[in-house]
């Protein structure tokens, strides 16, 4: 496949450092997720569950230092120990965000998705209409292993934006159980209850349902399933089809796995030999039944150099995650790890003590998604992996250190 990477790359000035401090791209992604305005009202979230998924249109990388300052093409850039020609410079988002969690409402917690487009003047559908969209869009989504329907996209004056967020709520009685501004959003058709799109129930994995299971087979349906990616397709049109956007193919697709987000849970009495007995949680693995599952592999471009320092063959892959360290992290309140990208090389972020927005993006075109950036809450006893190429960054919102133990290739 033909790796089509960054659309910019800005020269540093030798001798110069870039102003990472101004105008920063991971404070400026997250003022925009943390933005999003959904249908109902804040205590309707389980904020710990929500996650981000915001493609973009364009991106730009600072160049190499000195003395690489004119090797612009990231594909030749290939001293690993100059961090500067990795960092994130801008970014333009595209016109489609979505977001998806938990709802809670009384007694009922169930999937949402949130899908919204952007109101204009400068969005492409307002452009195709002579700046004339009315009070609302229809949105063609279509959920894999999961159902495809029209539905209403009305516009919210507050965000600019039009906006359908689904709720997986079954039978009648949802206004009643909405506050304030949930029941004005239902009225209006901007929220709306569609358990044949946000399929899934709260209690499907619970852990006492999941003991010896491989969960990957279960509820290959659900909408927030904790292993597989939800991939969808959403194509945005006028209500007399006069104009429409390409059909765009988005996935929340981050690897985030922990106590809550596992391959398999159980128990093993004298383990190894020994005394009493262990509960074991397997993250990721190429073991046993999991063998061959390439959760820790990565299919290699003939631009990467591989484990070894090696250049790549053509169609060449590496079944591990290499490790060339192991770094324990203190991040002080309000701090954050730029967003940046590994050419070559995997990484894993685990959460020891604290909590994070954790950053995974597309820079190249993986040909799975429209190029995006997917934002989420990192617990802790959580991990994040990422493979070679992805942008990523983490910040640390709360006002205490957080504790951060991450391993991974040196690039």
């Amino acid at each position: 496949m033909q790796i089509v990477h960054s659309d910019a790359v800005y020269r540093v000035e030798p001798g110069t450092v870039p102003a990472y401090s101004s105008n920063n791209p991971i404070e400026r992604l997250l003022t925009v997720a943390q933005s999003v305005r959904l249908a109902a009202d804040r205590e309707q979230y389980a904020p710990a569950a929500l996650q981000y998924l915001l493609p973009h249109s364009w991106l730009a990388l600072y160049g190499p230092s000195a003395p690489n300052s004119d090797v612009s093409d990231p594909a030749a850039q290939d001293f690993k120990t100059d961090f500067q020609k990795q960092n994130l410079a801008d970014f333009r988002l595209a016109d489609t965000q979505a977001v998806r969690g938990w709802a809670l409402a009384q007694d009922w917690t169930g999937p949402f998705l949130h899908v919204s487009y952007r109101g204009g003047p400068d969005s492409t559908l307002s452009a195709a209409t002579g700046h004339r969209l009315g009070d609302r869009l229809v949105l063609r989504l279509a959920i894999e292993n999961g159902g495809a329907a029209d539905v209403p996209a009305i516009y919210d004056p507050a965000s600019d934006r039009y906006v359908a967020e689904l709720w997986g709520y079954r039978g009648d009685g949802l206004v009643d159980r909405l506050g304030p501004r949930g029941r004005e959003s239902f009225e209006r058709g901007v929220l709306q209850a569609r358990p044949d799109l946000a399929r899934g129930e709260a209690i499907t994995f619970a852990r006492e349902n999941l003991l010896g299971q491989d969960v990957r087979t279960v509820a290959t349906d659900h909408l927030l399933h904790p292993l597989r990616p939800l991939r969808f397709t959403v194509q945005w049109r006028t209500p007399d089809g006069a104009a429409a956007d390409p059909p765009l193919q988005l996935a929340f697709e981050m690897v985030v796995r922990g106590w809550d987000s596992y391959l398999e849970v159980g128990r093993s009495p004298n383990p190894h030999g020994g005394v009493g007995a262990l509960e074991y949680r397997n993250l990721l693995s190429n073991y046993f039944r999991y063998a061959g599952s390439d959760e820790l592999g990565r299919h290699l471009e003939t631009h990467n150099l591989d484990a070894f320092g090696r250049r790549a063959a053509a169609g060449a892959s590496e079944p591990f995650l290499a490790v060339d360290y192991l770094d324990l992290h203190v991040m002080d309140p309000g701090s954050g790890i730029g967003l940046h990208r590994h050419r070559d090389n995997s990484e894993a972020f685990l959460m020891l003590d604290g909590e994070g927005w954790m950053v995974i993006g597309d820079w190249a075109d993986s040909g799975r998604r429209a190029r995006s950036f997917e934002v989420r809450m990192l617990q802790s006893g959580h991990l994040a992996l990422l493979k070679g190429g992805s942008f990523h960054g983490l910040t640390n919102p709360m006002a205490r250190p957080a504790s951060l133990f991450m391993f991974g290739g040196y690039d």
